[in-house]
């Protein structure tokens, strides 16, 4: 259960009274109501608001851009929030915040992503298209728990994650940053990611406030473009990009943030259907919404559907946001709409008291958590933080392929040849959304090249003392210079097995940064040729954000392990593989194409077309959602129901035997897929309602048994409705997607 200081609504009467003193003594000097924490919050938010000016109430709306050194904002507009701040700068804003005539305390936030992202030594984890190919909630947990222990004090006290946006198109810059394709998948990592995050509660001084980004519907471009314009319908939204965002509430996440994208001609910013009905009056809501990065000024001079900003802010207000991020013209612009009448100053007075409620149960006004840089090096330093990152890595490693080379023989001597631009580029490792990457500027450095273990470092660190390691870049990613492919084949050609260490570039993903390929790019595709034709096995090492389309010369490898932006730790977890000591477990989240034409390409397709193939190509993806393999085997028999039968409103159990029929132990993710044969809409072919990790010993069998609620059979019909309909379902179950690996039985709804 999540703890009862995360539910209680932060929406209270706004009927104000004259502002009162209480007195903490008898001849003490009298102390407003506000600052007395003996009082219910909602007495302390209305004397405060009892007291604020129009402009003060305006600018707790606003959350303000510190990067510059100059902070005199914090006195002339008085934010109620700051973002991209940190260290010993943040007492400076909270030296100014507490010189303002109410002395509101400021509510710090930054982006941590997948791990304290900018502050130098922090653990970096691996991405969340990496880590969600764990499969393991408890591991998404821990690593939240981790981050924000972190964050914390260095005086952070919001981080703007997770992301939970559904990945479709895989040319779409920000793949890298979800958790993959599927609803069920990132619903239940994501609420997992945000308890880690939010820890005991609003007054633990160890969390930070989760936010659930972004909603809703980003995530669905027109090809792959981000922020363009999304081809959502309302059911659409609530087939499939609303239900993690639900699920994001009900795990207690205080913040939502608002997409960039428009659907329906209406940006998603100012939708009062998707911000005010759904989210708040439908799922009960009670924490406070923030727009993206100035997504109130791009209404005006991006979307152009405002033509003032006095007309932005009202539109904003007016919708249900709470925060409006880095928009500084909304100031003036919200101010103006209430003195021209245009809006009543009330309507300011809702956001403002949710976002001083959240500030009263953070426990801001008694201790603003300041930061303690002493406790701040203790934390990124503990052990436990970088077994926890190694224990990430290790879980989000995907074996795609082996044809028996690997585990390599450690008790063969042995050369190998460790080429490829990424075998040793630790800020590709890391991935976006750490210094180095485009969030921060180039002053501000990189993350320290000891905390990362590369692929080539963990080679190094791990191999037998009489194996011979040679290196080779070979190429560029961002270029066509293929002078160094020479120098890369000599090595292959003089060593027993290559390990070739390909992906993509920072300039190649990210916000903005959506591509029209899949393609390898630079030299890289040059250089997996030429390898090939050293006739030497290839160990394929991918280190990418997002799905790629490999050449002939890449499917032809003995072995291919997808490591995505496998973290700090992920040089030795790949090593680790290699070298037999690990059996890799990790299942995709997300289906890997062989033509960036078969876009979209997700397994979970909704039904109804000519034929099952295109023209010219399959409509099969290279690797399918769920797929991984492991250097041992496992078999799958005796599914069955506890009730083959329901009733309404009743669920069921499905049981199936699995057991390890090779030699060596492992984890195996058995996955739990539902298909309604007749429905009273489309709907799609199969869709996941469960998983669960199993260790097996070599020759281990076990039953693992998966509840499926009642709600694990509803489709969402042509009205609009979630409902299960009578009749005749298949539960299939098996190591990935693809029909031919689950067994199947039936199930009928009366």
């Amino acid at each position: 259960m999540r703890p009862s200081n995360l539910i209680a609504p932060i929406t209270m009467a706004l009927c104000f009274t004259v502002p009162v003193e209480t007195r903490a003594q008898a001849g003490a000097e009298p102390v407003p109501a506000y600052r007395d924490p003996a009082l219910s919050v909602e007495e302390r938010v209305a004397d405060l608001l009892g007291r604020m000016t129009l402009e003060e109430k305006v600018g707790q709306l606003m959350m303000s851009d510190a990067r510059s050194d100059d902070l005199s904002f914090i006195n002339t507009r008085q934010p109620g929030s700051i973002l991209h701040i940190l260290g010993g700068k943040i007492d400076l804003a909270m030296d100014l915040a507490a010189e303002n005539r109410l002395a509101i305390p400021l509510l710090v936030g930054e982006d941590g992503i997948h791990g304290h992202s900018f502050w130098k030594g922090a653990t970096i984890f691996p991405t969340q298209l990496a880590m969600a190919a764990s499969w393991n909630p408890a591991l998404l947990e821990r690593v939240g728990r981790v981050t924000a222990e972190e964050m914390a004090p260095t005086g952070i006290h919001w981080t703007f994650s997770p992301v939970l946006g559904v990945a479709r198109d895989l040319r779409w810059g920000r793949v890298g940053e979800t958790f993959g394709e599927d609803t069920y998948l990132n619903g239940e990592l994501g609420a997992a990611l945000i308890r880690g995050y939010q820890g005991q509660g609003l007054d633990d001084p160890t969390a930070v406030l989760a936010t659930a980004k972004h909603y809703a519907g980003y995530s669905e471009t027109r090809g792959g473009r981000d922020a363009s314009e999304s081809d959502s319908t309302p059911r659409k939204l609530r087939s499939f990009f609303l239900p993690p965002f639900e699920r994001a509430v009900e795990a207690g996440a205080m913040t939502f943030m608002t997409g960039y994208q428009s659907m329906n001609g209406v940006p998603s910013t100012v939708n009062p259907w998707l911000l005010k009905t759904v989210l708040k009056e439908e799922w009960g809501f009670r924490g406070v919404l923030v727009t993206d990065w100035d997504n109130v000024g791009r209404l005006v001079h991006e979307q152009k559907v405002a033509a003032t900003y006095t007309d932005a802010a009202i539109m904003a207000v007016r919708a249900g946001n709470d925060i409006m991020m880095t928009t500084p013209q909304f100031y003036e612009g919200a101010i103006e709409a209430v003195r021209s009448g245009r809006i009543d100053e009330s309507e300011i007075d809702g956001p403002c008291a949710r976002l001083l409620a959240l500030k009263f149960r953070m426990g801001l006004f008694e201790n603003p958590r300041r930061p303690d840089l002493d406790r701040a090096a203790l934390e990124t330093a503990r052990p436990d933080h970088q077994a926890a990152n190694l224990d990430a890595s290790r879980q989000s490693l995907v074996l795609l392929q082996n044809d028996g080379l690997l585990p390599l023989d450690p008790t063969r001597a042995m050369s190998i040849a460790v080429v490829g631009p990424n075998a040793d580029d630790a800020l590709q490792q890391l991935g976006d959304w750490t210094l180095g990457s485009p969030q921060h500027p180039p002053e501000a450095g990189r993350q320290p090249r000891e905390k990362t273990t590369t692929v080539l470092d963990g080679l190094r660190d791990l191999a037998p003392d009489d194996w011979s390691i040679r290196h080779e870049p070979g190429c560029s990613i961002v270029d066509d210079d293929l002078s160094g492919i020479p120098a890369a084949v000599a090595a292959a050609a003089a060593s027993d097995v290559i390990v070739a260490v390909v992906g993509d570039h920072l300039d190649f993903i990210g916000e903005t940064k959506s591509t029209a390929t899949l393609e390898l790019q630079g030299g890289q595709v040059a250089l997996l040729d030429a390898l090939e034709e050293t006739g030497k096995p290839t160990i394929l090492v991918l280190v990418n954000s997002k799905p790629l389309v490999l050449p002939p010369s890449a499917r032809g490898a003995s072995a291919i392990l997808e490591g995505f932006n496998p973290g700090m730790e992920g040089g030795r977890a790949i090593a680790e593989a290699i070298l037999g000591q690990l059996n890799p477990s990790g299942k995709l989240t997300i289906s890997i194409p062989i033509h960036v034409g078969q876009q979209p390409v997700y397994y979970s397709q909704v039904r109804g077309q000519h034929g099952t193939t295109y023209a010219d190509l399959t409509q099969e993806p290279l690797f399918p959602f769920g797929h991984g393999l492991s250097f041992t085997e496992y078999a799958y028999s005796n599914l069955r129901l506890a009730a083959p039968t329901l009733t309404p409103g009743q669920g069921t159990k499905v049981s199936v035997d699995v057991e390890n029929a090779g030699g060596r132990a492992g984890d195996e993710i058995v996955q739990v897929y539902v298909s309604d044969l007749v429905t009273s809409a489309t709907w799609v072919n199969k869709a996941l309602k469960g998983f669960a990790r199993v260790h097996l010993e070599p020759g281990e069998r076990t039953t693992v048994t998966i509840d499926l609620p009642w709600e694990a059979f509803e489709i969402v019909n042509a009205r609009g409705d979630r409902v299960v309909e009578p009749g005749e379902f298949e539960v299939l179950v098996g190591p990935s997607s693809r029909d031919s690996d689950l067994l199947k039985t039936t199930l009928t709804v009366e």
